[in-house]
């Protein structure tokens, strides 16, 4: 392909052949000048006239582009201070975050939550002496979190963090460490209390694990990965209540968060928005195959708080006592505004069955306290010991009745 201007026929710009025109029979003057043709201006090709004007366009660029450095440096100096760059600052002041007192009525924002609870948590660094199959003494060391309950030195944390340890140490959160005994535990509710020789300490205040909801954001505090990231704050929502788990061979009613747990995170504060402790970080969720974030579960405090009182008081759990009542999950609505759960089934010769519950009644409260699920009665009895009363108000075919349980027998572990 060529462009118009490029000529390649060789007839272009040849001019006709003079021998073939009638010759004059006269000889030139010799002294006259010849005569010569004039010369025709020969048209400019296309990449001449683009090569020009390109290079009018790159000189007046050139010297738009000198005005306008010229006007910029002049503004630019205007501004500036003999010639040096002013970096731009914000002038922003940084907030202090004050630490509050936890009265469980005041709602505060993470950073304060914090700086109210994390001296009140710990880690726990546990060693273990073993002997191996050649009868060697070996040592292991591990380590999990907790949280002071009382101001005398009464530590909470998880049962499996301290099992079959031989020694135990307390790390608070301003470095000091402290030799711990181990005052008992439950294996089934994974609770232990240690005792560490200190006064004057930051205890926790427990909130009510039955007053949180689904959607709730919570926080955890503990020590991931070993007592150098001590004092570490993950936080999330409440995304399951009352969420029954297979642990063991065992099932456990737990909360489950997205707050991230890590190896290190058992034993510490789930905690609310108010600043309580609403549960016992316990484990994160694992699949073999596949990986899995923001399944986190936590021990209910309702579930703790019986335990760590049977610790403190009788130096071990306490058996559970036995309603002798099976009810069914969820409730049906009786009348308006009244809600109950159905009694599926008595055992015969139990407390329930004495105090004259029926199969098909209807559980309104227990103690005074609205059951509206299976959860609300097993935390009901979750207050009580064997020995104790507890008092039901049913609803049988359109009358109120209330029934005292006399709670003689234990449920069997």
């Amino acid at each position: 392909m060529y462009y118009n201007d490029d000529f390649r026929n060789s007839d272009q710009y040849r001019y006709t052949n003079r021998d073939q025109l009638p010759h004059d029979d006269y000889a030139p003057d010799p002294n006259r000048v010849p005569v010569q043709p004039p010369v025709q201006p020969k048209k400019q090709g296309f990449f001449h006239r683009a090569a020009v004007k390109v290079t009018a366009l790159i000189l007046a660029c050139a010297v738009a582009g000198g005005l306008a450095g010229w006007g910029g440096a002049a503004i630019a100096g205007s501004g500036s201070n003999s010639g040096k760059t002013t970096i731009q600052q914000s002038d922003r002041q940084p907030v202090t975050v004050q630490a509050k007192k936890v009265d469980g009525q005041t709602k505060m924002d993470p950073a304060t939550v914090y700086a109210s609870v994390v001296n009140s948590a710990v880690s726990i660094n546990c060693s273990a002496t073993s002997t191996n199959i050649f009868g060697q003494q070996t040592q292991t060391a591990s380590s999990g979190s907790g949280f002071i309950i009382t101001e005398d030195g009464y530590v909470v944390t998880n049962y499996h963090v301290v099992s079959g340890a031989s020694s135990v140490q307390v790390t608070l959160y301003n470095g000091d460490t402290y030799d711990a005994t181990v005052i008992g535990g439950d294996s089934d509710y994974d609770v232990a209390v240690l005792k560490i020789n200190a006064s004057g300490l930051q205890p926790v205040t427990l909130g009510e694990s039955a007053d949180v909801n689904v959607g709730d954001t919570v926080l955890a505090i503990g020590n991931p990965l070993g007592v150098e990231l001590r004092g570490t704050l993950t936080n999330g929502i409440i995304s399951a209540i009352n969420r029954d788990v297979q642990v063991e061979g065992r099932v456990m009613t737990l909360l489950q968060t997205t707050a991230a747990l890590n190896n290190g995170n058992s034993g510490g504060p789930l905690i609310d928005s108010y600043g309580q402790v609403v549960g016992i970080n316990f484990m994160k969720l694992y699949a073999r195959y596949s990986t899995v974030e923001g399944l986190g579960f936590a021990i209910p405090s309702v579930q703790a708080e019986r335990v760590v009182n049977d610790l403190l008081i009788y130096g071990e759990p306490q058996p559970e006592p036995l309603l002798g009542v099976s009810v069914l999950q969820v409730p049906d609505q009786l009348a308006e505004h009244l809600w109950g759960i159905q009694v599926k089934e008595v055992t015969a010769g139990g407390a329930a069955d004495r105090a004259g519950v029926r199969a098909g009644d209807y559980l309104l409260a227990a103690d005074g306290k609205e059951t509206l699920s299976s959860a609300d009665l097993l935390r009901a009895r979750w207050q009580h010991h064997v020995g104790d009363e507890m008092t039901l108000t049913l609803w049988r075919r359109g009358e109120i009745l209330t029934v005292t349980l006399e709670l003689t027998e234990a449920v069997e572990k």
